[in-house]
């Protein structure tokens, strides 16, 4: 009998020694997450192996102490098995949530720009002055730009190909939509069609030509060679869009309409509806039934499928990409609302024309993203894509957001028409021209992105010195 109870009595001395062992080495290994799992698994090995040789060496163990001795197992096992997921969990989460800000708010340099966006509000509430709303505003929502550009790759990875090309092209010039929806919310008509309309020559003009020059500077014994397949696409529909902007303009002006005012609006929006269905149609043959004709073009002019090493790997999950997104959107419409009520009060402070800031200003903010982009594509001699950042935001302004804000106009009850008067569409009409001109050799060097520069600087100077008809019209008024 004396055996027997010192048998037990050692038995669950053991048995406590090694419950108590367990649970300091979790709570040793506790902070370390990915360590959990493997140690957990090691210990409770462990564990089993000592008891079961406890059991095996022990032969005059009695039933009620070999019971107690099971129940302890358990007891040990199932305590160990259900704390570690939880604080694995727990634990895990948090340092994603760590990761995803330091992955989207922190890597990248622009984004130090972020402060300016609450010191715009800070300034508008404590001074007003309009002008430094104004400039502190276009700085804040700069970086914010390129974010939501980032969050739209990102989601565009777990999507494929089709969701991802509607992804872009909604997100891809989310920043200019924003404003001109704010601009038409205060009866701005004309801020809408000049920014929009700055967008395009921004893009065309001044981000191409950009990459032409600095590929070409990179790369300067060699021509740079692209898809003319994409070229000719994209150069239709620019031309297709001029032709919407265009009829409105000539009706209006030649006072041929049927109804005068109304005639010109009804047909701005059937264009509209027209530019729509043609832009979905260019997605289903961009993404479904001519997607070979925008693989890369080499040297040679012979088209490489694209390879799979050529694919991005997500950075961060699909979720984590949706609430960015959310996020972002939200803070751009918030800042977008006092960039716009302080237009106006910049254009008298700083003595420019509203026509200026519109065109030339406004697109610099929206066109950060793509700027950096394609640049950045076109001195790693990858001018396809640089090509299909400049050239393809162009397109998704001129077939999807200008028709898209003259629906949603229709829908607020503003008169939102495509008749963006003959000096902007002659100049959107002929800066389409140049760049068809230097796209149609499907090649590139420094000296033709030094051209539309130089072509940029004088559109840039048109505008300055341009007064728009509606101010006219106002300034003659009684």
């Amino acid at each position: 009998m004396y055996e027997e109870d010192k048998s037990i009595y050692i038995s669950d001395a053991c048995i406590w020694k090694t419950f108590v062992d367990l649970a300091w080495q979790m709570d040793k290994f506790g902070n370390k997450t990915d360590m959990i799992p493997v140690h957990n698994e090691l210990e409770m090995g462990s564990l089993n192996g000592r008891l079961e040789n406890e059991f095996e060496d022990e032969s005059l163990v009695s039933p009620s102490a070999a019971s107690r001795k099971a129940h302890m197992l358990n007891s040990v096992q199932h305590d160990s098995i259900s704390r570690a997921p939880q604080q694995w969990k727990s634990h895990n989460i948090g340092s994603r949530l760590l990761n995803s800000i330091k992955i989207v708010m922190l890597s990248n340099r622009l984004n130090l720009l972020l402060p300016f966006g609450p010191l715009a509000v800070v300034v508008n509430h404590l001074s007003g002055h309009h002008g430094w709303v104004f400039f502190l505003s276009l700085l804040g929502i700069t970086p914010l730009a390129e974010r939501l550009g980032y969050a739209t790759e990102q989601l565009s990875c777990f999507t494929g190909a089709t969701v991802g090309g509607l992804l872009n092209a909604t997100f891809g010039n989310a920043t200019e939509l924003i404003i001109s929806i704010y601009a038409m919310q205060n009866g701005m008509i004309r801020v809408v069609q000049q920014s929009l309309l700055g967008s395009i020559l921004s893009n065309m003009l001044l981000v191409l030509g950009c990459a032409f020059f600095c590929g070409g500077i990179v790369f300067n014994q060699k021509e740079q060679v692209f898809n003319k397949a994409t070229a000719v696409v994209n150069s239709g529909l620019l031309l297709m869009s001029v032709m919407g902007l265009l009829f409105p303009a000539v009706l209006h002006y030649t006072h041929t309409e049927v109804h005068f005012g109304s005639s010109e609006l009804a047909l701005s929006r059937f264009s509209s509806c027209i530019m729509l269905i043609a832009y979905a149609a260019y997605l289903v043959f961009q993404l479904k039934s001519q997607n070979n004709l925008y693989d890369h073009v080499d040297e040679d002019g012979n088209q490489s499928p694209r390879s799979s090493d050529d694919d991005e790997v997500p950075e961060i999950s699909k979720w984590e990409s949706i609430i960015w997104l959310a996020i972002i959107t939200a803070w751009i419409s918030f800042l977008s609302g006092y960039l716009v009520d302080a237009l106006e009060g910049a254009s008298v402070a700083w003595k420019m024309p509203i026509a200026f800031i519109s065109v030339i200003l406004l697109p610099i903010v929206g066109n950060a993203a793509e700027h950096a982009s394609a640049i950045m594509f076109a001195m790693k001699d990858k001018l396809d894509i640089s090509l299909g950042v400049a050239i393809g935001s162009s397109t998704q302004i001129a077939m999807f957001g200008i028709p898209f804000c003259v629906v949603v106009g229709w829908i607020m009850g503003q008169p939102m028409d495509l008749n963006f008067q003959l000096f902007e569409t002659a100049s959107l009409f002929i800066t389409v021209l140049v760049v068809a001109f230097m796209l149609q050799e499907g090649t590139s060097n420094y000296f033709k992105g030094f051209m539309l520069i130089l072509c940029y600087l004088i559109v840039a100077a048109s505008f300055f010195v341009h007064v728009d008809p509606s101010a006219i019209a106002d300034r003659h008024q009684p």
